[in-house]
């Protein structure tokens, strides 16, 4: 024993020796290009110093249900589509320098949503599923517990404090997400008032188009971008392309808006958001009378997420001050509760895009941009295909497709829940082919059977670079992440 000891006592002093004499052993896999590339990696890493001061402005963008296995399986789908294999691909927002979990559980639900996932992001606290920028308190629905739990966001914070702000969003601008920053909701879906509950209204709700309207005393947001047209303009309206509204209550909040802002500039095409001359300052378009498109099935007719982006910064940059942008990428999540991956991974290649714009545009030792989600979204990548296989297509592995039990293919790609399951619960799966599963509309299969895919409870990814980015560390609450941009910005204490 005595022996061993000491041994084990010379082994360790020389280890510490070799250390202190920076005395390396050679790899014999030091070319290898692998080798190469992570040593460049722990170079620049060394390089990267935290910027520990206040920021100007401040983005955060939101794939909504970009969970992490919609990172990787949009990584090698954008790969792919640009001749490479697909596994080494990076996405831009990837390649930004600091990298944290969040953990996106509602105070009621394990499994959350994006009114309360994004409420905890723009004011500080966990909340509810189901409620818009207010407090635990809340009961869903219930107007009369709204009063005195509104949570102020950011962006009310920082419209105080004198900076632009602006939301963008292929979504309706007033669905969940993109509500949570100006306006205050126990209820999600009260979008106009057709939805609005008559107790609702007598109680002192004011629904969420409304709220956006009137934000900030009247002053409104800076930049307004995204769909929803039909929330704003009553039933007996149509709009430029055919669609009627919801309002009942008369009112036409776009006509209000241009009233209120008579050099602001109003657009609802690609034509008039090209027009818009570059010294406006106030900029509210609407694309869709609901949802704009998804990226798959944009046509000229409407901007894509980075003009959009682009054209944020453009305008909200004008205020020496700074500004406070949320950009959201809507509708992943509409793709894969759709149970269609070719739809859910364009949309996040599209969202890239609009980041990398973003990076691009501004500068890193004024402007903290954060990349993130609201929750994930059961998609998974499973099978052991080649590298370099079709992320959409058929599992095959060494040249030959993969098959389950009875025979049957399957691709990588799946869903946990969702309408691609089997249609009666004694059905047999479906064998696909490499040809169907290929197509834009192909709706992945999935173990459990539903109309619509759910969420997942998984935690998602949070990137980010600039002022106080370094402050995303390990796994955090969602509700982190206000309370580093307040950090940033300095809107309260």
């Amino acid at each position: 024993m005595k022996r061993n000891i000491l041994l084990a006592s010379g082994i360790l002093a020389s280890l510490a020796g070799c250390t202190a004499n920076h005395s390396y052993v050679d790899a014999p896999q030091k070319n290898d290009a692998w080798f190469v590339e992570a040593q460049q990696q722990i170079a620049k890493a060394k390089a990267n110093k935290p910027i520990d001061k206040p920021a100007k402005n401040v983005i955060l963008f939101v794939g909504d249900g970009m969970s992490i296995g919609t990172i990787t399986a949009a990584r090698i789908f954008e790969g792919q589509r640009r001749g490479m294999m697909g596994e080494e691909y990076k996405l831009a927002f990837e390649q930004m320098p600091y990298v944290a979990l969040s953990k996106t559980y509602n105070t009621d639900a394990q499994t959350p949503d994006s009114a309360g996932t994004a409420s905890a992001m723009v004011t500080g606290v966990k909340t509810k599923q189901g409620v818009i920028s207010i407090n635990d308190n809340v009961q869903r629905g219930f107007c009369n517990t709204q009063k005195g739990n509104e949570a102020k966001t950011a962006w009310e914070m920082a419209a105080e404090k004198g900076l632009s702000v602006g939301v963008v969003s292929t979504a309706r601008i007033t669905h969940a997400t993109p509500a949570t920053a100006y306006a205050h909701s126990a209820d999600r879906n009260w979008e106009d008032d057709a939805k609005l509950p008559n107790i609702a209204k007598n109680q002192g709700c004011v629904d969420i188009a409304s709220q956006l309207i009137s934000f900030n005393d009247g002053k409104g947001l800076d930049v307004v971008l995204g769909g929803g047209r039909r929330e704003f303009i009553p039933k007996t309206t149509i709009d430029p392309e055919g669609k009627k509204g919801k309002r009942k209550d008369g009112r036409n909040l776009i006509e209000e808006w241009q009233a209120m802002h008579p050099d602001g500039a109003y657009v609802y095409d690609k034509a008039g958001f090209d027009a818009i001359a570059p010294n406006t300052k106030k900029v509210f378009g609407l694309f869709e009378s609901s949802h704009m498109k998804y990226e798959a099935d944009r046509r000229d007719g409407e901007p894509s997420l980075a003009e959009m982006t682009s054209k944020a910064i453009d305008v909200l940059s004008q205020n020496k001050d700074g500004y406070i942008l949320m950009v959201e990428a809507g509708r992943i999540d509409h793709a894969h509760h759709a149970g269609n991956a070719a739809r859910a991974l364009a949309d996040t290649v599209a969202y890239d895009d609009a980041i990398k714009a973003a990076l691009d545009k501004t500068n890193a030792k004024d402007t903290l941009i954060i990349v993130t989600a609201d929750h994930a979204h059961t998609l998974i990548s499973n099978g052991y295909a080649d590298r370099g296989n079709p992320i959409l297509g058929l599992s095959k592995k060494n040249g030959k497709y993969s098959k389950d039990k009875y025979g049957k293919h399957y691709t990588t790609l799946a869903y946990g829940n969702g309408p691609g399951a089997v249609k009666k619960a004694a059905g047999s799966r479906h064998n696909p082919t490499q040809e169907e599963v290929l197509k834009l509309d192909y709706k992945q299969q999935s173990l459990i059977k539903l109309d619509s895919e759910t969420h997942s409870g998984e935690d998602v990814a949070i990137f980010a670079r600039g002022p106080e980015a370094y402050l995303f560390q390990g796994a955090v609450e969602q509700n982190y992440i206000f309370h580093v941009m307040n950090e940033a910005l300095g809107l309260t204490k």
